[in-house]
């Protein structure tokens, strides 16, 4: 009569696999009794095990298991490293003061992939001197894979920042929030006006007399009026960075679509789009969206008393003037970036 095998082939496969683990044993018992081996032993245990290894893929394939590569293949993953350090920023909020740029950070802040400077640094206006370390040791840790933010307004402005910033990390993505020049102009003086009540009418600061006969002009040196003018400040930057590597943000649509916007900017800087219409609400007291939750606190809250502030009911002949004042600018301004932000 033929021999027929009284073993199945899973019977088998545990046979060999046991008899595999008791020759490792062997063979790591050897190591430790002859320290002055081991080396030697560990090469040709590294050798043995490969080819036994191989082995076994063999044998098994013939038991009728599917050993393929794409299907068994171990990969060794690359460890992550877990442990958290400060590094140079990756993006910067560069400008545009009384736009957004603070409820765009923390609008960012919702996102688990990013990490940003808890003030404002102003290191590439008031600090470069201290140096890069001190501007490293300003910022938050981060883990392999976080993006590290930083926000100062007045980087927007400041015409050695653009060069600076180059020099840290030619690559580094850029943002700027702007609005209504106008808008943003009464914007600046309410914040100035809360801290100073003796501060005269915006009509008398924006506008000046020109001559006897009641002629008027804008004065363009006050910076509340100055930094409305966009177009000088993009220039310079767009002479370090390329146009991709600057993301304008509406500071409008900010505020009446938060999370369309903040689409914009996550696409922007590589994110997953995390941040959604789940994460606001509207506050129909302060005109401005809310956050029902954020990085540090898990309750509906706003940014702060000082969001939201309402604004001096201005002169309308002195609006009308401003708005004729800015329209040149604005025009060459959505044509060098593309965009058209529909301002009055």
């Amino acid at each position: 009569m033929k021999w027929i095998p009284a073993f199945s082939k899973r019977t088998m496969f545990i046979y060999f696999i046991l008899l595999f683990l008791l020759y490792l044993f062997y063979a790591l018992n050897t190591c430790l009794v002859d320290e002055r081996k081991f080396s030697l032993n560990r090469f040709l245990l590294k050798r043995q095990y490969t080819k036994y290894k191989n082995a076994a893929v063999r044998f098994v394939s013939l038991l009728g298991f599917n050993v393929e590569d794409n299907d068994y293949k171990y990969r060794r993953l690359k460890k992550q490293n877990l442990i958290p350090v400060k590094r140079l920023p990756d993006a910067l909020v560069i400008g545009v003061k009384k736009c957004g740029t603070r409820a765009l950070l923390e609008f960012l802040r919702l996102h688990p992939d990013v990490r940003a400077a808890g003030s404002e640094v102003h290191f590439f206006d008031k600090f470069y001197h201290k140096g890069f370390e001190w501007y490293r040791d300003k910022m938050p840790p981060t883990l392999e894979g976080q993006i590290t933010m930083e926000k100062t307004p007045s980087y927007w402005v400041t015409r050695t920042a653009p060069k600076r910033v180059q020099a840290m990390n030619p690559a580094v993505k850029l943002l700027a929030v702007v609005r209504d020049p106008v808008t943003r102009a009464i914007s600046d003086y309410t914040q100035s006006a809360s801290k100073s009540v003796s501060l005269p009418r915006f009509e008398d600061l924006a506008v000046v007399n020109i001559s006897w006969g009641g002629s008027q002009a804008v004065a363009a040196s006050w910076p509340p009026i100055r930094l409305g003018i966009y177009l000088r400040p993009f220039k310079r930057w767009l002479k370090r960075f390329n146009r991709e590597s600057l993301l304008l943000i509406s500071g409008e649509r900010l505020v009446a679509d938060p999370a369309a916007e903040m689409a914009r900017v996550q696409e922007f800087l590589g994110l997953k789009r995390v941040i959604t219409e789940k994460h606001f609400y509207f506050n129909s007291s302060k005109g401005f969206p809310c956050l029902l939750k954020s990085e540090s606190r898990s309750t509906p809250h706003c940014l702060g008393k000082t969001k939201g502030r309402s604004h001096p009911h201005i002169n309308p002949s002195t609006l009308e003037t401003l708005r004729e004042f800015y329209k040149p600018f604005n025009e060459k301004f959505y044509e060098l970036c593309g965009i058209n932000f529909g301002w009055p």
